[in-house]
């Protein structure tokens, strides 16, 4: 074994396989993968080997699509047989709700290029003859999917990563992990010692231990998961093709032809989590006891929906452990604070998204991009709030749903509530309805005396769209309240502190006493933030984002390597937030302040340091609905205190609360983007329109080469506002919009405006078409809407109201 390497890829199932291969095919040499027993033997040897591109976030969608694709390519370069069956994917809908899901699927499908049809279920028994059709209502056919042989198509992996010169140790034990203080790491083996630039975590069920050697503790938990193989079955005798792979959604059931048996599935609800504290050492090619008693209700609803399966014997049972993430997706990507530590686990679908995640970490580690959008799967996406415990508790919830549908509206109650706001119990007292983002708690919608704050999970409009139209009409006419205390918030302070941001961020700096609408560019000079500096001094600054994307945003602090006399935190869990908007903001904010506020003295974007009745805040005047607003900012022990005095003061002005379900119908109607829907790392400053924020006369900074050539050459696509003659539906996002029957672009977000009784759509038409007036259709669950560009905002075009 060699002593030394540019990465070392530690596990070797099939996404350290795949990691191993995307990076010799990018040119890295001197790689090394270490497995401490055989290749495979975690999770991967007894995986049911499925594939398929069935994904709710698209760019997964797409890397789900390029890992299919790709096996014929390693086949080639390797010899090996991947044992692929590329038979496709067939969806049930035994309900309405699930048929709406299988409809959206579809719309998203056309723009993916992924060939995909709605099917009688006449059509469906063609394609799979063992379904009972009277369970079901309808389905959905995919052209992408099948399975493959586990074993064959890791080691077709690491035959072709061999061949471009990289190594594979078996059988050698990675002991610990120390950095040296250029980056690079010493990995300790029962071997020897391997002194690498990059590490890379693709240890699988022993994430969480690669992990603890370098002290951080990954959101990983294994749960079991069982699996049956049936006798042969006489219905499949004479079958010239292979059934197609089936997933049945009210019997929480997958299936697929073995052999000339079935190969069926279960993900039951009251999981059992495996190994919750440490995955024992030696543990390699084993299976668990079989717990058939305790499954047997569940097998029995699929021997109920494929009656077939149940006049044979079982020929097999198989129990094993798969790791999982509290939302079901994989870790991927760098861990702020360990240079040149990767982490590439928790990837349940490994024959689904393992070449996938193999291509962008690669990039990733190449070229300090992934080449697309994946915070969906980004190891940042979690934060200090994702502990053990969530993690124990969220991770059989979404093991439990892994095959139930995710509605647009539905909030999931599992580790809740985990952070709470000093004004949590007066916000549910006010009728709240809560929903979780990055962990803390937040309003979606409030519902009036006598009404329950809770929501019938659904894809078109729900019993909320009225009360959430009274909100929006409440704003619009007088004041509205929304508690801002789930944006991002981070201090910068120091005598670098305006020079840093200055090259981290594309826009002009505010001077002093002001506040600006700040993109941040990768080197791309793509989106990756979104944000809104206020400057306080030259040298301190509070920046204000998506509350999401904070780790994200601090990670990418970290890697802009502040000089020693910049510091940067995040201000989270000691700031919080309350935005006043609507036309008597002022006559509220008057009552409660020592300052003018008079439109000429309190302009827009101005912001200072003052109290507001007790407390000592930063206040600004910014806002997010396009109406006259201000945001107010305090410590914790003060917040409490100003609720109640801004409920006072606004007693006899009509004050209201508002959620986000609000917010978001009042961002549209001014024509907003928002960051992670709308604006993300797949797009420009041009295509966004956020390259009027953009400062090019100033001096370098990240993204500027790509920026300004961009400039030169023009925008590829535009972000639009639509809006759609949708009577009982809104969009949810990455319908496809058509025209003239061609997929054209997507739609990234969408509400009902209710102040401009239109149904909007946002997304992404190319630029020769994104003209004022332009019509397109968007296919909402399966009805061709028609769909009008709309340049100017619905709303106060000229932005008078905002200045007022």
């Amino acid at each position: 074994m060699k002593d030394s390497a540019r990465a070392v890829v530690i596990g070797g199932g099939v996404v350290g396989a795949s990691v191993l291969y995307h990076l010799a095919r990018i040119g890295w040499r001197e790689l090394m993968l270490l497995e401490k027993s055989e290749l495979t033997s975690g999770s991967t040897w007894h995986a049911a080997g499925g594939m398929h591109t069935f994904n709710g976030e698209a760019n997964i969608s797409r890397l789900q699509k390029y890992t299919i694709d790709l096996y014929r390519e390693i086949e080639r370069l390797s010899g090996q047989s991947c044992g692929l069956h590329p038979n496709g994917g067939l969806m049930l809908a035994a309900t309405e709700g699930e048929l709406d899901s299988l409809k959206l699927i579809c719309s998203r499908a056309r723009y993916l290029g992924m060939e995909t049809e709605m099917l009688s279920l006449g059509q469906a028994l063609q394609l799979n003859p063992l379904i009972d059709p009277q369970y079901f209502i309808g389905a959905l056919w995919r052209a992408d999917g099948g399975h493959c042989d586990p074993s064959g198509t890791t080691n077709a992996y690491v035959k072709a990563a061999r061949q471009l010169g990289a190594a594979i140790e078996r059988f050698t034990r990675v002991k610990s992990l120390a950095q040296r203080r250029d980056g690079s790491w010493d990995v300790v083996t029962d071997k020897g010692t391997v002194h690498a630039e990059h590490v890379v975590n693709c240890a699988g069920l022993w994430a969480r231990e690669v992990g603890r050697m370098v002290g951080i503790e990954l959101p990983v938990l294994a749960m079991e998961h069982h699996y049956l193989i049936t006798e042969d079955l006489p219905e499949l005798d004479g079958r010239e093709q292979e059934i197609v792979n089936t997933t049945d959604y009210a019997g929480e059931i997958y299936l697929r032809q073995e052999r000339r048996g079935v190969l069926i599935g279960t993900y039951e609800p009251h999981g059992i989590p495996w190994a919750p504290v440490k995955t024992p050492d030696d543990f390699a090619m084993q299976l668990l006891p079989e717990d058939t008693e305790r499954l047997a209700p569940y097998f029995e609803v699929g021997f109920k929906h494929f009656p077939a399966l149940g006049r044979v014997g079982i020929r097999k049972a198989v129990n094993g452990p798969f790791t999982f993430a509290p939302d079901g997706n994989p870790l991927v990507g760098p861990v702020r604070g360990l240079r040149n530590y990767w982490v590439a686990c928790a990837v349940m679908a490994g024959f689904s998204q393992g070449g996938g995640i193999g291509l962008v970490l690669s990039r990733w580690m190449a070229e300090n991009d992934p080449g697309q959008d994946i915070i969906s799967m980004d190891v940042a996406r979690f934060g200090a709030f994702a502990t053990p415990k969530y993690t124990s508790i969220k991770v059989p919830e979404n093991y439990a749903r892994r095959f139930r549908l995710a509605y647009p509206n539905e909030e999931l109650p599992a580790a809740r509530p985990v952070r709470r706001s000093p004004i949590y119990q007066q916000l549910k007292a006010a009728g709240a309805c809560m929903g979780a983002n990055y962990g803390l708690e937040n309003a979606l919608w409030f519902a009036p005396a006598g009404m329950a704050p809770t929501e019938t999970p659904t894809y078109r409009r729900s019993e909320a769209f009225p009360i959430v139209r009274a909100e929006c009409h409440a704003v619009r006419s007088a004041v509205g309240l929304y508690e801002t205390s789930n944006y991002g918030k981070y201090e910068v302070v120091g005598r670098g502190a305006r020079a840093w941001l200055d090259r981290v961020f594309s826009s002009r700096l505010p001077r002093p006493g002001r506040l600006a609408l700040a993109p941040m560019l990768n080197p791309a000079g793509r989106i990756v933030g979104d944000l809104t500096i206020a400057c306080l001094a030259d040298d301190r600054y509070l920046i204000f984002g998506s509350g999401f994307a904070e780790e994200f945003h601090l990670r990418w602090f970290w890697q802009a390597d502040p000089p020693p006399d910049v510091w940067v935190r995040s201000l989270a869990s000691t700031l919080n937030g309350f935005s006043i908007a609507g036309p008597r903001s002022r006559e509220l904010l008057e009552r409660l302040v020592r300052i003018d506020l008079s439109a000429h003295a309190f302009r827009l974007f101005q912001v200072r340091e003052t109290a507001v009745g007790f407390a000592p805040s930063v206040l600004n005047r910014a806002g997010f609905t396009g109406e006259l607003g201000y945001e107010i900012w305090t410590t914790p022990d003060y917040f409490a205190t100003l609720y109640d005095e801004l409920l006072e003061a606004g007693r006899d002005l009509g004050l209201t609360h508002f959620g986000g379900r609000a917010l978001s119908s009042l961002r549209l109607e001014k024509g907003y983007g928002s960051f992670q829907k709308d604006f993300r790392p797949d797009y420009t400053p041009g295509e966004t329109g956020l390259e009027r924020f953009v400062d090019f006369d100033k001096g370098d900074f990240v993204g500027r080469a790509a920026a300004l050539a961009e400039r030169a050459s023009g925008p590829k696509r535009r972000f639009v506002v639509m809006e759609v003659a949708a009577p009982d539906a809104d969009v949810i996002g990455y319908e496809s919009i058509m025209k003239d029957g061609t997929a054209v672009g997507y739609v990234t977000s969408g509400a009902f405006g209710h102040c401009v009784g239109k149904s909007l759509a946002a997304g992404y038409v190319p630029t020769a078409l994104a003209r004022d007036g332009a019509r397109f259709e968007i296919d909402i669950l399966g009805e061709m809407r028609a769909a009008t560009v709309r340049l100017e905002p619905l709303y106060d075009p000229r932005g008078l109201k905002l200045r007022s």
